[in-house]
């Protein structure tokens, strides 16, 4: 398998469907003008675009995509269009107030219905299904941390429910379930075809779509690029964990590389077997994060962290692929459900995701300078996104609607520290995680290293 196709999964399905979707559209055609230019063709950047023109179709809208239009993690990631937001509601509540985070908190499950409708409104077929997120304890401090986090949720508003070990087994069987939650804010989608049909709808609206355009520097009143120069009013930065390449922005955000596999269609029994029979979402409760879903042609596609962060914010296709984490994600499905032992593996494919140094996305619009921006979802971009392209056509129009007024709106995160300190830093973040989760396995009780942890990400 090579060319898009190796990308992702949903790739290869998108390819498969459409032949014609393997090339990518034209670039910028030599200097320009717009009203609005949105640098990254993500769903970030389309969700802009969509919003800006149902609040004003006047309004001339230019995207531009270095590669092709879902090329990162829009058309890389998990599919869990979720109500997650990288930052804790408690943690929101200590700097911006309660009632703040309370906000926060509603505007990310309204996100997913909006998701949903407006997919179906735009007849955006990508396998959207509110099936809602399962979480499973499978040891005694996984337990512990989901009851810990269930109280969290109840806090902010959020319904999620906490499951005994029955109820947890009858939704998902896994090995050594001790309990779970369960959250109705949370949809299982083909990431891929969202982020196409986007293309599409905005496209046939009238708003250009640049490929193979590769941005060198965002200025007030101007975007460069390496096929001429585009006048402009004002310009969004949706560039996600390719922000870095961007001069003045490389310690803005760090590229920390998720990782997936993806299992051969699996037959009812195996099904039978296994459960999510509501095509909910699924993770466990260990620190090294993992995830999953059951496709909507009947795979497990299974992902996680732990692939190295890379000196220097560097991202490059060659990071993609380690056979070291594939084959541990392999392992810990296998390991969570052993009927899959001998079920074939067809694709495995990774890409980078944002990190700010404070772990927490943000979105705003400098009226001064007309540079707007948005992301550091550190993988909960597929609703987020949603939300910021909403938040920043209100920002761009003038509208006063009460998602400007959400404490992600205006926030700025620290910069990343300087080499060596951010590879030591991420790379320390990471074994800490690793380290304690197998305490846990040896000890049975909560590791120690937790707190330490919980400072290395901000949390």
């Amino acid at each position: 398998m090579d060319g898009p196709r190796a990308l992702s999964l949903w790739w290869d399905q998108v390819v498969t469907d459409d032949p014609a979707a393997a090339e990518p559209g034209e670039p910028l055609d030599g200097d320009t003008a717009a009203d609005v230019t949105i640098v990254g063709g993500g769903l970030t950047g389309l969700w802009t675009a969509y919003y800006l023109h149902e609040a004003d179709p006047s309004l001339d809208v230019l995207v531009i995509e270095a590669e092709r239009v879902g090329f990162g993690a829009s058309g890389r990631n998990g599919g869990w269009c979720s109500a997650l937001f990288p930052a804790a509601g408690s943690r929101l509540a200590r700097r911006y107030g309660a009632e703040a985070a309370r906000s926060m908190r509603a505007a990310m499950r309204d996100t997913v219905v909006e998701v949903g409708r407006a997919a179906s409104a735009e007849g955006i077929d990508c396998d959207f299904h509110a099936g809602g997120s399962l979480t499973l304890a499978r040891s005694r401090p996984q337990l512990e941390r989901i009851e810990a986090a269930v109280a969290e949720d109840h806090r902010w508003g959020d319904q999620t429910v906490l499951l005994s070990a029955a109820e947890a087994s009858a939704r998902a069987d896994a090995t050594g379930v001790r309990g779970g939650s369960w959250t109705p804010d949370s949809a299982r989608v083909q990431p891929l075809r969202l982020v196409r049909g986007l293309a599409e709808v905005v496209r046939a609206r009238g708003v250009r779509v640049a490929e193979r355009t590769r941005v060198t520097q965002i200025a007030p009143g101007a975007v460069l690029t390496d096929h001429g120069r585009v006048r402009t009013r004002w310009s969004v930065r949706a560039t996600e964990a390719w922000t870095p390449r961007i001069p003045g922005a490389h310690r803005e955000i760090a590229p920390v590389y998720s990782l997936m596999v993806a299992t051969e269609p699996l037959d009812d029994a195996t099904w039978g077997r296994i459960g999510l029979a509501g095509s909910e979402t699924f993770a466990d409760a260990r620190n090294v994060i993992v995830y999953g879903q059951r496709t909507a042609d009947g795979r497990i596609a299974f992902g996680g962290r732990g692939a190295p962060y890379h000196r220097g914010s560097r991202v490059s296709p060659a990071f993609d692929r380690d056979e070291r984490v594939f084959a541990n994600l392999r392992a810990v499905l296998v390991e969570m459900f052993p009927t899959l032992a001998g079920v074939e593996i067809t694709h495995a494919w990774g890409g980078p995701v944002g990190v700010p140094r404070d772990w927490c996305a943000s979105v705003g619009l400098d009226a001064r300078t007309g540079q707007g921006w948005a992301g550091g979802y550190v993988g909960d971009g597929v609703s987020t996104a949603n939300l910021a392209g909403r938040t920043l056509a209100d920002l761009v129009t003038g509208a006063r609607t009460p998602l400007v007024s959400l404490p992600w709106v205006g926030h700025r995160s620290p910069r990343w520290e300087p080499e060596p300190l951010r590879w030591a830093g991420i790379t320390a973040g990471l074994k800490v995680a690793e380290r304690a989760d197998a305490a846990e396995r040896t000890t049975g009780r909560r590791s120690r290293l937790e707190p330490v942890l919980a400072r290395l990400t901000s949390r």
